[in-house]
């Protein structure tokens, strides 16, 4: 391979005679010691010179010829040993090398040092981006030569591309056969790139790459370095391909793995899921308490367990041994999470599976509706650290099923040990009494002593049912041995008529606990004999009717208080009921809305009082004149209202203005 012009030795010459004779022993020495084309040449030029009349001057010439021909020879059949040694080498590589970036680099430093080149690079084909990267370079001097990309159809590259054979420039930035790349000029530019050949990486009739040799001054390569450039790009393909191949057949042998793993961890929990179901089983066939259940579930699942009844109230609990979750024992049937406790409860009944509720302090709340027949007995909520496998969730919804069984059974043999008091109840208030003396057995088993004076109470209740309420007050103290049921959508409570004052603040208490405000109800006279229990019942339910559009909440009123409004109101409606206290009372009221007065209050008091200033005064703690001003101002407002009749309506509709009041109701508007 010739030598750049710059890199070329200088020679002085043969030391020939002036005749010549020395001539064969020269060019033996030159061959042996593998002189340059430059000494050959300075050979041939002494002998040409030598003197015509020689006659042996035209055989000195061609034996110098001759000479330089052998040499030329020899210089190919060296650089076809080394492009052989190089491809052997690159071979030798491609079946004990894995490593695909070493490989690549190995093959781009031996193309560099087989061609003599001061620049070689290697890029591969992005189907992503559509653009050749550059991978591997050897010989750069700037950054950007590492980074380089190509356009398909730009540069070099996009002739390789077309025609998938390889091309050569001698002068790349002024090869007008191609289009060029603005960047891709400037790079070159600043790594002084004059000459360019460029070999394709074919694998299976396409193009994924691209070998590159360039140099620094004009220069020609020869078919044969060309071919062995094509032979190391191919080598290079060979790799990538293998590369390719591997990481595929790696990740098919990782696929298998992590399906095998998947397999054997799937039927263990299938194993694990048909022991739960079976444990589950045995637990429910040996009659196993709800606490029981719970335990075994939580460790099943390894969590904590709750399970509530329809008011979200838990009535069992249980936590794995080792188990450090506390977001079981921060459960509230009200805080912040109960809407989203409600809304996958209300997506587990419709789905009938379970769903993750809510997140506290790093556990996961799973909750699951527990059903029995037409009815919600209640739920079950799984806490754990992270969520469950499927199977696992199969498990869990098993568990509810089973537990519904349990509350289901616990709550059959509640109402049949609840059935004689309901027929008790029920046979106090129906109009169709039985045999006295029956209906005053049955009462004394349960603490019930007809033969004095007792008292019914009666209250409506927003959901749950009134029936579950008489359940949970039915098994716990203070109320549990009342006479109590659910009655026409309300809860009937009987007792005796000198305990009925605790058992109505006993009962207040509880409503406001747990119902809040979502209740309303009457408490009734004594009645002297179970003979009156029928009218007396209706009598209050016809004042639940008027509490109702009177829009009293969280309140229960004595039967006196409502006697003459259930008989006067009983058949209005809530629209009739504001038109009524409007035309009566309402420009007072409307006063009071505006100006934060208290006129309806006073004048209430003053017809509470015999229409007494003095009385009134003091059971208020205002002064008398105070009283009379406000009367004065109210009498504005209504006008006269001195005659019996038109006082009559007035106190009327005070006292049912203060029964809406006492229950917290909303002011009744027009």
């Amino acid at each position: 391979m010739p030598a750049p012009p710059h890199e070329r030795k200088r020679t002085n010459g043969p030391s020939l005679g002036q005749t010549g004779e020395e001539i064969a022993p020269e060019l033996i020495g030159l061959l042996h010691r593998n002189a340059s084309a430059e000494e050959f040449a300075a050979c041939l030029a002494h002998v040409e010179s030598l003197p015509d009349a020689l006659q042996r001057k035209p055989g000195l010439v061609e034996l110098v010829r001759m000479a330089m021909a052998l040499r030329n020879r020899l210089e190919l059949h060296e650089q076809r040993e080394r492009g052989m040694l190089a491809v052997i080498e690159s071979a030798q590589d491609l079946s004990s090398r894995l490593d695909l970036a070493g490989l690549l680099k190995a093959i781009v430093s031996r193309a560099r040092k087989l061609m003599g080149a001061h620049l070689c690079w290697l890029t591969i084909y992005d189907t992503a981006s559509g653009e050749f990267q550059v991978v591997v370079a050897d010989g750069a001097i700037s950054d950007r030569t590492g980074k380089m990309t190509a356009g398909r159809n730009l540069g070099v590259a996009g002739i390789v591309m077309s025609t998938r054979l390889p091309f050569f420039t001698p002068d790349y930035l002024h090869d007008n056969r191609f289009a060029h790349d603005p960047a891709l000029d400037d790079t070159f530019r600043d790594e002084g790139v004059a000459a360019l050949v460029g070999a394709p990486l074919m694998c299976d009739d396409n193009v994924i790459g691209l070998l590159f040799v360039a140099d620094r001054y004009h220069r020609t390569h020869t078919a044969l370095n060309v071919s062995i450039l094509c032979t190391l790009a191919t080598h290079a393909a060979v790799a990538i391909n293998n590369a390719k191949a591997f990481a595929e057949a790696k990740t098919a042998l990782d696929n298998a793995d992590l399906a095998r793993a998947e397999l054997e961890r799937h039927a263990r929990d299938v194993q694990e899921a048909a022991e739960a179901h079976e444990q589950l089983t045995s637990l429910l066939a040996k009659g196993a308490s709800l606490g029981a259940l719970c335990e075994s579930v939580a460790q099943l699942l390894n969590g904590s367990v709750l399970v509530l009844d329809e008011a979200s109230e838990v009535i069992g609990r249980a936590t794995a041994p080792g188990y450090t979750g506390t977001a079981a024992d921060a459960y509230a049937p009200h805080d912040e999470h109960s809407a989203a406790l409600a809304q996958a409860l209300r997506e587990s009944r419709q789905a009938g599976r379970s769903a993750v509720a809510y997140t506290r302090g790093g556990e996961l709340c799973r909750a699951i509706a527990v059903i029995g027949g037409n009815d919600v007995l209640g739920a079950v909520l799984l806490f754990r650290h992270e969520d469950l496998r499927d199977i696992s969730v199969r498990t869990f919804e098993r568990s509810s099923s089973v537990i519904g069984v349990v509350l289901l059974s616990q709550e059959r043999v509640e109402a049949s040990k609840s059935r004689d008091v309901s027929a008790l109840l029920h046979t106090l208030i129906s109009p169709r009494q039985d045999e006295p003396a029956l209906t005053q057995d049955r009462a004394e088993r349960f603490g019930l002593d007809l033969s004095q004076p007792i008292s019914l109470m009666v209250v409506e209740m927003e959901q749950p049912r009134p029936g579950f309420w008489a359940r949970r007050l039915r098994t716990g103290a203070p109320l549990s041995d009342l006479v109590m049921d659910e009655v026409d959508g309300a809860l009937a409570i009987v007792c005796g008529a000198t305990k009925a004052q605790d058992v109505l603040a006993q009962f207040t208490a509880f409503a406001s606990r747990e119902l809040g405000d979502a209740y309303r109800g009457v408490l009734s006279r004594p009645v002297r004999t179970p003979a009156e229990m029928p009218a007396l019942y209706a009598t209050l339910r016809r004042a639940l009717a008027v509490l109702g559009r009177l829009g009293m909440r969280g309140h229960i009123v004595g039967q006196n208080e409502m006697a003459l409004y259930s008989v006067l109101f009983e058949t209005h409606d809530q629209a009739s009921l504001n038109t009524f206290l409007n035309a009566a009372i309402g420009a007072v009221m409307g006063h009071d809305r505006k100006r934060g007065s208290e006129l309806t209050a006073t004048l209430l008091a003053y017809f509470d009082n015999n229409q007494n200033a003095k009385t009134t005064a003091a059971r208020m703690g205002i002064h008398v004149n105070t009283v009379r001003q406000r009367l004065a101002s109210v009498e504005e407002l209504l006008g006269h209202w001195g005659n019996a009749s038109r006082a009559l309506e007035i106190h009327v509709a005070l006292r049912l203005w203060s029964l809406g009041m006492a229950g917290d109701a909303p002011a009744l508007e027009g």
